[in-house]
């Protein structure tokens, strides 16, 4: 799951990555709208933070931005941060389509909280939408039919559920142990590693055609990776 952190204040930006790396987030950090507008432009997020007062202009033009670029399949969930404890910039953020709002100076604690809600809010979106559309990729979960630039693959069912995981948690790291108890979480029977790398890599070969790179990732030493790769979503 990736995360946009639109802020020019450059410690503050960095330490907001830094209380949120654990939870298995990536992220693009901006210092500005045109560097947020670019950064979207090749592939949308799943969270934007963003700070109201900016260098180039206000994060409100940016969320308005945001927003008209987006419908009910693709949503991008934003919290609104601003230097201000006023009512109507509150009022303002969430008329104008922010999902969330916080104050400065606020606990990292407290930002860690709301954006694990926020994430979650996108986890279920994606379950209930069964639908993930990129310009690469058109996987519908809810009739079993899975494309790869228009060609049709074919899944096992335990690779269509290890897709399913994947592309519910992009651009979040997914442990071993994860997937694994995921994927086997009938009980049937023992089961080995070498099982879920077999269908990592079986998966990994239906995907992609030879010399192109893998949407699924191995982080060494922590797991595996889904990544659109700057791939931009598709009505």
């Amino acid at each position: 799951m990736k995360i946009q952190v639109v802020e020019d204040d450059l410690s503050l930006n960095q330490g907001i990555v830094l209380a949120l790396k654990d939870d298995g987030f990536s992220f693009v950090q901006c210092n500005t709208v045109r560097q947020a507008k670019a950064a979207y432009g090749e592939g949308r997020p799943d969270i934007i933070i963003l700070d109201i007062n900016l260098p180039d202009g206000s994060g409100y033009d940016y969320l308005k931005w945001v927003r008209e670029r987006e419908n009910a399949a693709n949503y991008t969930q934003i919290l609104i941060l601003t230097a201000k404890d006023m009512e109507m910039d509150e009022v303002v953020s969430l008329s104008l389509g922010a999902d969330d709002y916080m104050s400065k100076p606020f606990s990292l604690a407290v930002l860690r909280a709301r954006v694990k809600n926020l994430g979650q809010r996108v986890s279920r979106e994606i379950q209930k939408g069964e639908l993930y559309k990129t310009e690469r990729f058109h996987f519908d979960f809810d009739i079993l039919h899975f494309e790869c630039q228009g060609r049709e693959i074919f899944l096992s069912v335990n690779e269509q559920k290890l897709l399913k995981l994947f592309v519910q948690n992009e651009e979040r790291i997914l442990t071993r142990e994860i997937l694994m108890e995921r994927l086997w979480e009938d009980g049937s029977g023992y089961v080995d590693e070498n099982a879920l790398s077999v269908t990592v890599n079986r998966l990994r070969s239906k995907l992609v055609q030879k010399g192109e790179e893998s949407p699924i990732q191995t982080i060494y030493g922590q797991g595996y990776l889904w990544t659109r790769q700057g791939e931009k979503d598709v009505s």
